[in-house]
């Protein structure tokens, strides 16, 4: 059996508004995910449910109120939910990447540059262009900034960005809310090659037809209310 690659235990994660009096709102509670090498588990559940949240505390961009979050890093299954910023970044760094739905990143830097800069090696523009044009960025594009490409340009840079990186853990947020039919296949089949190499996978996809041909397990993620 494939090894654990990303496990919570009892993770939950609140949010106050300090402006409404420190009104606590509950979004996560009791959350128990575990996922494999060369699985792709799909969180599901209605908008609001706080699917994007738990997203983010796997990443690490939010705290976890209570609960663990275990990565395999460095052959040790490592709690982020207590890492310190160093920690977090190194483990950012060398096990669990990370694709948002939005490209956010330096303007006028040329496309192959952002993809190159999250590779290794001498050859990472060569592999940069292969992964650019993988996912139908031409040539003539990759020379220039992403900020001047249409919407499902930018969102396979940034899918780029991060299939280039050989995280062995991969969180993907929406990844073809942007794109049309024929570059939604391009990105299915990138997906099952990364799980082809043994890469753990967490995705939100809306798409139902995305969903059905990439994931190996559903996760529900429910408001609180309703999981009592």
């Amino acid at each position: 059996m494939n090894s654990v690659m990303l496990r919570t235990e009892g993770l939950a994660k609140s949010f106050t508004l300090h402006l409404q009096q420190g009104l606590r709102i509950p979004v996560l509670w009791g959350i128990d995910l575990v996922v494999r090498a060369g699985e792709c588990v799909a969180l599901s559940g209605p908008s609001g449910a706080g699917k994007s949240t738990l997203m983010r505390c796997l990443y690490g961009n939010y705290r976890a109120g209570a609960g663990r979050i275990l990565v395999r890093h460095d052959g040790a299954m490592v709690d982020i939910a207590a890492a310190t910023p160093r920690e977090m970044l190194r483990i950012r760094d060398k096990t669990l990447g990370y694709v948002s739905q939005f490209l956010r990143v330096v303007p006028r830097v040329a496309a192959i540059d952002l993809v190159a800069e999250r590779a290794t090696g001498p050859d990472a523009q060569d592999r940069a262009k292969e992964m650019l044009s993988s996912l139908n960025i031409p040539p003539r594009l990759q020379s220039k900034p992403p900020p001047t490409f249409s919407g499902g340009e930018q969102q396979r840079v940034n899918l780029a960005r991060g299939f280039i990186g050989g995280h062995p853990i991969l969180l993907l947020d929406e990844p073809t809310a942007a794109l049309d039919a024929a570059n939604r296949r391009v990105v299915i089949d990138r997906i099952r090659q990364a799980k082809a190499q043994n890469i753990a996978i967490v995705g939100i996809f809306h798409d139902e037809e995305v969903r059905d041909a990439v994931a190996d397990t559903m996760f529900p993620v429910l408001p609180i209310q309703d999981a009592a």
